[in-house]
């Protein structure tokens, strides 16, 4: 037995499939365009000015975005502070900085999260030895030098200061650049200093060899770690710096901020996750010097870190240093495995608008093989209508059409389906047709014997 379907032609699939497809189709449009828009070819970041430890990282970063297809730009700034504001600024195109602990925070500057922390940042109290200082506390009536205004030393000098009750009014702060500690505190110009610098930074070796400076080794380390959570205690071990010349002389416990990559909230959920990867990959070895040393303070699996104190955590970043690399990411292109990605998430969206129109086709289809009889009837009805006064050549002209009508009908291919109306159609031709030649409607009840 042959299907029902079996007459039905393609025109009319492709009539009805056309619109629904179409409408799909703009809507998967819309959903891959508003609901989970491709990444953007370029990732920004911005780290330090060129050639300073951050910088350098951010090269590596870029080298592993490179790696992907993906242009990871990187912008030279003056610092955590400068970072933080570009971050902070949908203006400045920026995605994504470095920012040093102890600055800021979520309440701050909303709107930022952190895809995790990647070194240690130790803060250094050097002092002349001549003024013996054992806390911050004993800086009051002093000259303390904390750092170029504005920057991150001198916000986070000024802020453990002010907790110890040293201000502009119980105290001399100085506002200078770090390279110029050394002398400052070499010629005795000033009695202490802040600096937040990597042990291996020039400035700070350069004052662990200075006579008659000292480092002030923090007896309240975890005092500050306590009362201030983005905050770490280290130690830095007798002798460490130099062996020979046993630099530092004894233990020095040191209090440390550590530095966080932050990102926009509204960066790209790949894009992040991309740097996330990255930061797995560059930081969760121990940091290298170019001589081959690993660097003080930093050990394989410190960092990245996968919490953050002062900034909500990224779940993307999360989620890669949980299960790492996505599934599709560990086989597939970047982009290829993100468009898949984009895809998936649209269908989960797309298929209950799916299911609506797959149950509207069958009625489209319906409605057009109907449409195909019922709209003779509106031509029989105004034949059939004052057929009372009609003239002779006037009946003439509509057994003529109605001839014209019946040809037409019968060369009409429709599915089985819908035969018995297309035979309805034929009857009723037949019936106006017996009218227009005066013929009763109860003679015409029946089909005209051929």
């Amino acid at each position: 037995m042959r299907s029902k379907f079996a007459t039905i032609q393609a025109r009319d699939l492709i009539l009805v499939a056309v619109p629904l497809l179409l409408v799909a189709g703009a809507a998967a449009w819309l959903l891959l365009r508003l609901a989970d828009p491709a990444p953007p070819r370029v990732f920004v970041i911005s780290a330090a000015s060129a050639g300073s430890p951050y910088y350098r990282v951010a090269e590596r970063y870029k080298a592993i975005f490179q790696r992907e297809g993906v242009k990871l730009e990187v912008r030279e700034s003056t610092g955590s502070v400068a970072n933080l504001e570009a971050l902070s600024n949908p203006a400045s195109g920026v995605h994504a900085a470095f920012v040093q602990g102890g600055i800021s925070s979520a309440k701050d500057k909303p709107g930022l999260l952190s895809v995790g922390r990647v070194a240690y940042e130790p803060l250094w109290v050097f002092y002349n030895d001549r003024q013996p200082v054992q806390r911050l506390a004993d800086l009051k009536g002093k000259r303390v030098l904390v750092g170029p205004a504005g920057g991150g030393t001198n916000l986070l000098a000024l802020r453990l200061l002010a907790a110890n009750g040293v201000t502009a009014e119980t105290a001399t702060l100085i506002n200078r650049e770090l390279p110029d500690y050394v002398d400052l505190l070499g010629k005795g110009e000033a009695d202490a200093g802040f600096l937040v610098l990597a042990a291996e930074a020039r400035t700070i070796q350069r004052l662990l060899r200075t006579p008659g400076v000292r480092p002030l080794s923090f007896t309240q380390a975890d005092a500050y770690s306590q009362r201030f959570p983005f905050l770490s205690s280290l130690v830095l071990r007798q002798g460490v710096v130099d062996f020979a010349a046993n630099i530092p002389s004894s233990d020095v416990t040191l209090i440390a901020t550590t530095t966080a990559v932050l990102v926009r909230q509204d960066a790209h959920h790949a894009l992040v996750n991309l740097l996330a990867q990255a930061l797995s990959e560059v930081h969760s070895q121990p940091a290298l010097e170019d001589n081959g040393e690993t660097r003080l303070f930093q050990r394989a699996g410190d960092f990245p870190t996968a919490t953050d104190p002062e900034f909500p955590f990224s779940e993307d970043a999360k989620r890669v240093y949980r299960s790492g690399a996505p599934f599709l990411q560990r086989y597939l292109p970047f982009w290829l495995a993100t468009l898949i990605d984009r895809v998936i998430v649209s269908l989960v969206v797309l298929i209950p608008l799916l299911i609506p129109l797959g149950r509207f086709a069958p009625k489209l289809y319906n409605w057009r093989m109907r449409r195909r009889i019922l709209r003779w009837y509106v031509k029989l009805k105004s034949l059939e209508a004052d057929r009372s006064s009609l003239s002779p050549a006037e009946q003439a002209a509509r057994l003529e059409e109605l001839d014209r009508i019946e040809a037409t009908v019968n060369n009409i291919t429709i599915p089985l389906a819908f035969a018995n109306q297309l035979y309805d159609l034929r009857e009723h031709i037949e019936v106006v047709r017996r009218k227009l030649l005066g013929g009763s409607g109860e003679a015409a009840s029946s089909p005209r014997p051929t």
